[in-house]
């Protein structure tokens, strides 16, 4: 019998247990990791939200636990960096339990990624999660003789509503001191392959020998780095090893070694999952169906953008709200109070610092409070709703053709949409596709044309009482995606993309649920963008002082004069550089005054759309792509998106 291979023993003053919440995408982790912990990490029905490890602390009974919620994996034998992200910490012994997250229904699935953690050598606890699914969809689950099979409890959850997570605390506590499972034994050669090569390993591993023998007879590039650090002889005899023994299996050793899993799989879970057969399919389910199919999918999306995006985020959001915000409560009632409670400073210049044209308050807040917080707040509500009900695998699927053409998959639309939200977060997600041409594409049409979600909603309100500027602005940025994107997917060398993705059921959005990710996205927005606006406008105060900020807009009015736009949109543009939704704000502001007339919208609301990324999103294409890709996109996108709206001026004065 195995033991566990650290001191974890349960005591007085002792160290807190690890545990790792690990399961394929789409599984609930994140559902589980917030009713263990109580801390909210942004639950998704889509992969490529849990990007980097979320930690969080608990006491299950009376112990301390630091709980951690991984990225999505399939096998410990990754295919992208979230995996590796994941793997990496299961290897390195990061975790003194590791509980596995299921979805119920995909059990027969999911199951070998559960026995590539029993070779790990740690303590484990099944969670059979969506379990009222399963259910639904006529399937019965024998857990109490699974986990007798496998020996290690096995636990029936439903996460969204906290069932079973009292029995899922007192497992993991259990498995703390608990003797080790047996692995169960894998078929045609390849248990002995993996033992051989065990017996060749004499050094020091944070992890069970077993495990990095499976690896290593997998070929795994990482881990052979590992042993080759590890082993005396630099790891030579169990490469040589490894290599003798997968030739002799006749087909790649990757590919038998998941073969015997699943069989392995197969075998212990018989008996153990049976499915009615006269169970009738619910209108949810041919809904979901019908969601990913052209003939029904189009429409829908069509009608999802024009209610959520249009008439709810742009019209009432960017629109009622905001006008309500600006005129009746800053105009009428703050601004002119903020202006006569700095009345008394004697200084002209330190009292524009706080109120006036480029105060902070009368300004930065003014922006902050009154345009951008309405319209996140709307846009976070509805992204909310359709990501709590499933819709978006179902987005991914039906784009996913659409994206073959420009070098992207169906997963791509995971940080496309994210993008809508907030196009720093969204190039940060880009390192769950899975080639670096994918990578770069998606990082260039986030910063070209996917507009966040404040200064969409801005333009939308801006653009919604001309219907040829909202139809101009479509097609502009809609070509612009789709003619880069084509483009860039034939000039970057690379591999074409695959696709696959497990896809949860449809679901009516949970009101609860709903409203914490918007409070919580809204308030990490707020928290966030407020700072930054209240840093620009002193920047334009010091700018405004010093007459910097005048000859950078005289520098700036020969370019904007050729798009046909007055002199006073080159301080929106500049503002934009500073956020995207501030420079959007400027705009709204330039219509409210009567200077654009509905061609200039046009214009504006296109190259505005198209220019720079913000310094957030710039750094953070630094940090992902590196200086020289990020400065190459940058160098790209500045002239496009002034020759982009030069074309459309052009355009459109030619037919109005």
């Amino acid at each position: 019998m195995r033991t566990v291979p650290n001191d974890a023993t349960i005591g007085v003053g002792q160290r807190y247990v690890r545990v790792a919440l690990v399961g394929q995408p789409n599984v609930g982790k994140s559902s589980v990791f917030r009713r263990l912990t109580g801390r909210y990490t942004t639950v998704s029905n889509f992969p490529g939200t849990s990007v980097e490890l979320v930690r969080g602390h608990a006491h299950l009974d009376w112990v301390a636990v630091e709980v951690t919620d991984t990225p999505g994996l399939h096998a410990l034998l990754p295919s992208s960096d979230e995996e590796r992200v994941t793997r990496r910490m299961l290897v390195d012994g990061g975790a003194d339990v590791i509980v596995h997250v299921v979805d119920a229904k995909n059990l027969p699935l999911q199951l070998p990624l559960t026995l590539q953690l029993l070779e790990l050598g740690r303590p484990l606890v099944l969670a059979l999660n969506i379990m009222d699914e399963a259910e639904r969809v006529g399937m019965r689950i024998a857990h109490g003789l699974l986990a007798e099979r496998l020996g290690v409890p096995v636990v029936a959850v439903v996460a969204v509503e906290g069932r079973g997570i009292e029995d899922l605390r007192r497992a993991i506590i259990h498995q703390v001191t608990a003797p080790l499972a047996p692995v169960p034994h894998y078929a045609n050669g390849v248990r002995e392959a993996i033992a051989q090569i065990e017996a060749q390993l004499e050094g020091a591993y944070p992890t069970d020998r077993m495990g990095i023998a499976a690896l290593v007879l997998q070929g795994d590039e990482e881990i052979l780095e590992m042993v080759a650090a590890a082993e005396p002889d630099g790891g030579t005899a169990a490469r040589a090893l490894a290599a003798r023994l997968a030739a002799g299996f006749g087909a790649p050793a990757p590919y038998r070694v998941a073969v015997e899993r699943q069989r392995a799989a197969e075998e212990l879970l018989r008996g153990v999952v049976e499915v009615a057969e006269d169970e009738t399919v619910r209108w949810a389910d041919r809904l979901g169906r019908q969601l990913s199919r052209p003939l029904f999918g189009v429409p829908a999306l069509i009608l999802v953008l024009y209610v959520g995006l249009y008439l709810f985020v742009g019209r009432l959001g960017g629109g009622v709200v905001v006008d309500w915000l600006e005129t009746s409560v800053f105009e009428r009632w703050i601004n002119p109070q903020l202006e006569r409670l700095f009345q008394g400073i004697p200084w002209p210049s330190v009292r524009a610092l706080y109120v006036g044209e480029y105060g902070m308050l009368t300004l930065g807040v003014r922006y902050a409070m009154a345009i951008v917080l309405p319209i996140v707040g709307a846009f976070f509500l509805f992204f909310s709703v359709l990501e709590d009900s499933g819709y978006f695998p179902r987005l991914a699927l039906l784009l996913d053709r659409v994206f073959k053409r420009l070098g992207l998959s169906g997963r791509a639309v995971i940080p496309m949409v994210l993008g809508f939200a907030c196009d720093t977060m969204a190039t940060m997600v880009t390192r769950t596709l899975d080639t670096r041409r994918e990578r770069v594409l998606a990082t260039l049409l986030l910063a070209l044309a996917i507009p966040c979600s404040a200064q969409l909603g801005v333009i939308l309100a801006l653009l919604a009482g001309e219907p040829l500027a909202v139809v101009t602005w479509l097609v502009a940025v809609t070509g612009t995606f789709l003619l880069v994107g084509y483009v860039g997917a034939r000039v970057l060398p690379g591999e074409r993309p695959t696709f696959q993705m497990e896809v949860p059921p449809l679901r009516r959005p949970r009101l609860g649920n709903v409203l914490l990710k918007t409070v919580t996205r809204v308030q990490w927005y707020f928290l966030e963008v407020l700072p930054l606006f209240l840093l620009a406008s002193i920047l334009l105060w010091i700018g405004n002082l010093t007459g910097v900020w005048q000859l950078v807009i005289r520098g700036m009015a020969p370019v904007v004069a050729v798009l046909g736009l007055p002199v006073e949109t080159a301080q929106v543009f500049l503002l934009g550089f500073f956020r995207r939704d501030y420079g959007a704000a400027g705009l709204f502001d330039l219509h409210q005054m009567g200077l654009l007339d509905p061609v200039q919208i046009a214009v504006a609301g296109v190259t505005l759309t198209l220019f720079v990324p913000c310094i957030a999103q710039f750094l953070m294409m630094v940090q992902e792509r590196g200086w020289r890709v990020a400065l190459a996109m940058l160098g790209f996108i500045t002239p496009f998106a002034f020759g982009v709206g030069f074309l459309v001026n052009a355009v459109l004065r030619a037919v109005t």
